[in-house]
C-alpha cells in the first residue's frame, strides 16, 4: 500500500469503520459484567454498540446456560434478530462458531471443516464469515499477563492450560472449499491474517482463481503464532497489502488502543470488544461499548469522520465479487499475472 504525501489528511482517507466484537467466546459471564447472555441481552449489546458508533458486529452466540454455542438454529435466531433491530449493521459470523472449552479441563478447539462450513447456510445470511488463513497456533496467552487475566476462568490452570495450546485449522482444501461455498452464498470472506506469509496465501488463492472479491482482512497482532503488537509489524503489513485492500487493526488487550490509534491515523480500520479487551486504563474496566466510544473519540480528534452503516457499507464492498482473475488483482491493487513467455520490459 502507497501513501502520498497528503495520505494522511482525514479528507483524503474513508471515514473509519469500527468492528466490535461484544460476545467474549474465551470468557465466562462470571468474568465480566459487561458478558451478554440472554439472546434478548445479546441482541440489546448490538443496539448500544451501534449506537455508540460501532457499523460491524462480530458475531458468536451463547447458550441459555452461558457457554459459547455451536448450534447453528441458535445462530440462525441471533442473525434474524439482529437484521430487525439492527437492520443496517453489518453482520460477521465468527468462522470458528465457538473455540472455548465446554468444561475445565477440556481443550480449546475450532470445530471440524464440515461444520464450518455449514456457516454458508445460515439464514437469514451473514454480510461477512471471517476466515482464518492457514493452520497456526493461537496461543492467546502468550501476551496476556495477570494483570490482564487475574481473577478471571482463563486465569485458572485449566483454562489457561487450553488457551495456551489451542490451534487452528485453516489448510488449503478447506480455505478453498470455505471461499467457494460462501461465495455461491454470496456471502463475503472476511479474512483473518496473522503475518505476512498469511497475506502472501491470501494473494497466492486470487492469482489462482480461488477468491475473486474484494480483499477485506483483520490484521490480528494477538501473538502466540501470529503478529505481536509491534508498530514495525503493523507498518511492514500494511507495506505488504496491495493498493485497495481494506484492512482492519485487531490487538490484544490494552496493547490494543495504541494499535488502533495507528490504524485510525494511518487510514486503517479498528476492531474493539470484550472477545479483545476488557480493560481501559490500567486497574479499570471498559465496556464494548466504552470502548467504542474512545474509537470514536480518537477518531474526531484527527477530525476523521466515523462512517455511517451506508458507508460501511460501501467501504467494506459488500456484496461485490468478481468475475475472473485479472478483475480480482487489478480492483485489489496488485499486479497482474505474468504472462507465459513474455519478458517484461521497462514500460511495460
Amino acid at each position: 500500500m502507497q501513501f502520498l504525501d497528503d495520505s494522511l489528511l482525514p479528507e483524503n482517507q474513508d471515514p473509519l469503520v469500527i468492528q466490535v466484537a461484544p460476545y467474549a467466546p474465551s470468557f465466562l459471564p462470571r468474568d465480566s459484567d459487561d458478558i451478554p447472555v440472554s439472546m434478548a441481552e445479546q441482541v440489546q449489546k448490538a443496539v448500544d454498540c451501534y449506537n455508540a458508533g460501532a457499523t460491524l458486529l462480530h458475531v458468536h452466540v451463547r447458550e441459555a446456560d452461558g457457554k459459547g454455542s455451536r448450534n447453528l438454529d441458535r445462530f440462525n435466531e441471533m442473525l434474524d434478530r439482529l437484521r430487525t433491530a439492527v437492520p443496517g449493521m453489518i453482520l460477521q459470523v465468527g468462522g470458528s462458531i465457538s473455540f472455548a472449552p465446554r468444561n475445565a479441563g477440556e481443550s480449546a478447539q475450532w470445530l471440524s471443516d464440515d461444520t464450518r462450513h455449514m456457516l454458508a447456510e445460515l439464514t437469514p445470511t451473514p454480510d461477512q464469515v471471517t476466515l482464518v488463513v492457514n493452520t497456526n497456533q493461537m496461543n492467546v496467552m502468550e501476551l496476556i499477563t495477570e494483570d490482564d487475566a487475574g481473577g478471571t476462568s482463563m486465569w485458572e490452570p485449566a483454562y489457561r492450560e487450553a488457551y495456551t495450546e489451542m490451534s487452528y485449522e485453516g489448510g488449503p482444501k478447506f480455505m478453498k472449499e470455505h471461499i467457494r461455498r460462501l461465495t455461491k452464498a454470496g456471502i463475503q470472506t472476511h479474512f483473518m491474517i496473522g503475518s505476512i506469509k498469511d497475506l502472501e496465501t491470501v494473494e497466492r488463492l486470487a492469482r489462482n482463481g480461488h477468491y475473486m472479491g474484494p480483499l477485506v482482512c483483520n490484521w490480528v497482532a494477538i501473538g502466540g503464532g501470529h503478529d505481536g503488537p509491534n508498530p514495525r509489524n503493523l507498518l511492514e503489513f500494511v507495506n505488504r497489502m496491495p493498493q485497495h485492500a481494506v484492512c482492519t487493526v485487531e490487538g490484544l488487550m490494552r496493547s490494543m488502543y495504541p494499535l488502533c490509534a495507528m490504524g485510525i491515523a494511518m487510514g486503517l480500520h479498528v476492531r474493539v470488544g470484550q472477545e479483545d479487551n476488557m480493560w481501559g486504563r490500567k486497574g479499570e474496566r471498559a465496556t464494548s461499548v466504552q470502548q467504542v466510544e474512545k474509537m470514536v473519540s480518537l477518531s474526531q480528534q484527527l477530525w476523521r469522520p466515523v462512517a455511517s452503516a451506508a458507508e460501511a457499507r460501501r467501504i467494506y464492498r459488500i456484496g461485490e465479487f468478481y468475475s475472473s482473475i485479472d478483475e480480482t488483482l487489478e480492483k485489489n491493487g496488485w499486479l497482474p499475472n505474468r504472462v507465459p513467455g513474455k519478458v517484461p520490459v521497462r514500460g511495460d
